[in-house]
């Protein structure tokens, strides 16, 4: 039997990414509590570092919806 792929949302990624960057919480502690695999958590903070930036562009809005037109495409 095979396993269903979860789909997590874009918020529940961010609020992740975002627990784990503040570190008050050890990413174990988070994969535990979460029922994630921690490398998982681990990706989604390391993009949410890179990648945070384009928020505070001027042209931010612009970029993000670039940058997620090129992932859909």
């Amino acid at each position: 039997m095979s396993v269903k792929r979860r789909n997590h949302s874009p918020e529940f990624k961010f609020r992740t990414a975002l627990e784990a960057a503040k570190e008050q919480k050890t990413i174990s502690q988070l994969s535990s509590e979460l029922n994630i695999h921690p490398n998982q958590i681990s990706t989604w903070k390391k993009k949410l570092l890179e990648d945070g930036k384009i928020l505070f562009q001027s042209n931010g809005k612009h970029e993000l919806q670039t940058t997620q037109e090129k992932v859909i495409l």
